[in-house]
């Protein structure tokens, strides 16, 4: 609904299981077949990027695919590459490895390949429209891109073209970026897996049997695979970061409210209408330092908001590692997790640890998990059912204030702690399952427990408005990725990316999966 430790020797990226090993136009729809200012590079590069500029820098042809959007902006910006060439780049790898990824369905090859001949033009004029300035990217389906598609996986909603572009995509494309395409999802972006009726199903690129998630999936996996330098996913129910963990790529749930989601709505729903309570939009990258700048571009006051309110993110909390305060919840009755995950998130703790960050693996917020879980819960299937909801509202108003009083003490608990990590969701990703959704298990530790049981690793950010940043931590013994989330308080978009940024420091980031060169 809705990893990876590295190390690196003349720039090559050696895979590493565990955490503790660590040494330092025409526009082709596939349902037949199945103003940011340049200012923000520095921007982003003083308050959020630090020094590192990506995860592993490429060293030939092979790796750009693999590359962070910071990087091949860069080698764009100093002409090392142009956006055409990088464009058919991407399309080449989109054409060779997508059929059995079934990731980027929707596709705008003519058109990107027009939009990057004219960055060319203008770069060879020495000017540069934005920190992503001719960059190929890649969104998922759910946004509005003029021309193309909007089906949410909705099957009668498959002639749904739209009209403009959603807010988002217009923040993006003013700020460089040009866009290849669109990427799969599940119907009405519900599930934990991406396939619908119109487009079929999207696989795992770590193994295609499994799910990469959902319900941007699409997007994950593009990014995971390599086929796309940047994207950007939804969340209500973890659906930005279900993907990131399941494919091994980083992922920001913002904090509510701060990157507009207009243009971003299901069909037949205005554009202008009022987003739903709880649900975000944000960016999905293969490192943090895009992540950093994407939110740096696509967050601020929207249309209905500008005229008396600006948006002004705190700066991170930490410098470094050294003194953070870092509080674990690996685990919790109202979820279980997979024993395998549980134990990479105290694997983190003692990395931390070591690290001079003082960290805890009992501090929590002041409230009962399970009344918690039930007030999310309750809001949350009101949502997502939409006209057939039968929640009530002063149900609605009874649960809004409750969540008040949760709100309060995730305040409190922030200002004794820096960041919360816990895990993603309940399991590795698992085999695609498209039978009755409301009949679905997954196995935990060898017994079977609900399917939706495991939204409660997303409800513990969304409920409350908070942010949360999903990184790679290493591989499973399955050689499947694990990602965690560190989530902070309201408005510390910056402090959860710049853990992750900092940690990957340490234990390394994104990899690629094999097959992919």
């Amino acid at each position: 609904m809705y990893a990876v430790l590295l190390v690196f020797t003349s720039g090559v990226t050696k895979r590493i299981l565990f955490v503790g090993q660590a040494n330092g136009g025409q526009i082709v729809n596939r349902s037949t077949r199945r103003t940011f200012l340049q200012q923000a590079s520095t921007v982003a590069g003083t308050a959020l990027l630090g020094g590192l500029t990506g995860a592993a820098r490429a060293q030939s042809t092979s790796e750009l695919g693999f590359m962070s959007a910071v990087d091949l902006a860069a080698k764009l910006r100093n002409k090392e590459i142009g956006s055409e060439e990088l464009a058919r780049y991407f399309i080449s790898r989109i054409e060779r490895y997508d059929e059995k990824l079934n990731a980027v369905v929707v596709r705008d090859f003519d058109r990107a390949l027009d939009a990057a001949k004219e960055a060319d033009k203008k770069l060879a004029r020495g000017q540069v429209g934005g920190p992503l300035y001719g960059l190929p990217m890649t969104i998922k389906e759910s946004y509005d891109i003029a021309g193309l598609p909007s089906t949410w996986g909705v099957p009668e909603a498959a002639q749904n073209i739209a009209q403009a572009d959603s807010v988002v995509v217009e923040r993006l494309k003013n700020a460089g970026a040009l866009f290849l395409g669109k990427t799969n999802v599940p119907i009405n972006l519900g599930d934990f897996q991406s396939y619908n009726e119109i487009y079929g199903t999207t696989n795992n690129p770590w193994d295609l049997t499994r799910t990469p998630g959902g319900s941007s999936g699409g997007s994950a996996t593009a990014l995971a695979a390599g086929l796309t330098g940047l994207d950007s996913g939804s969340d209500i129910g973890g659906s930005i970061r279900n993907p990131s963990h399941f494919c091994g790529t980083y992922g920001h749930k913002p904090t509510l409210g701060i990157v507009p989601s207009r243009g971003q709505q299901p069909p037949g729903v205005p554009p202008g209408a009022q987003h739903p309570d709880l649900a975000v939009v944000g960016p999905m990258a293969r490192s943090a330092e895009d992540l950093a700048l994407a939110m740096e571009i696509v967050a601020g006051a929207d249309i209905l908001t500008s005229p008396g309110w600006r948006l002004e993110l705190p700066p991170p909390r930490m410098a470094s590692l050294r003194g953070l305060r870092v509080a674990l919840w690996a685990d919790d009755p109202v979820a279980p997790v997979d024993s395998e995950i549980s134990t990479r998130v105290h694997e983190i703790g003692e990395r931390l640890d070591k690290l001079g960050a003082t960290v805890s693996d009992s501090a929590r917020p002041g409230f009962a998990a399970q009344v918690y879980n039930d007030t999310y819960l309750g809001i949350l299937q009101g949502i997502m059912s939409g006209p057939a909801s039968d929640l009530k509202f002063f149900d609605y108003q009874v649960m809004h204030g409750r969540r008040g009083h949760f709100r309060t003490e995730w305040q409190r608990f922030f200002h004794d702690w820096d960041v919360l990590i816990c895990p993603t969701t309940a399991t590795t990703a698992f085999v695609q399952d498209q039978s009755d959704i409301n009949a679905r298990t997954i196995n935990v530790n060898g017994h079977q427990q609900p399917y939706f049981q495991q939204v409660f690793w997303a409800g513990l950010a969304t409920l409350s408005y908070l942010p949360s940043t999903v990184f790679p931590t290493g591989l499973s013994e399955r050689g499947l990725p694990i990602g965690l989330q560190a989530m902070g308080a309201e408005f510390d978009d910056r402090t959860t990316i710049e853990f992750a940024r900092l940690l990957a420091r340490e234990i390394g980031g994104y990899q690629s999966p094999d097959g992919y060169v």
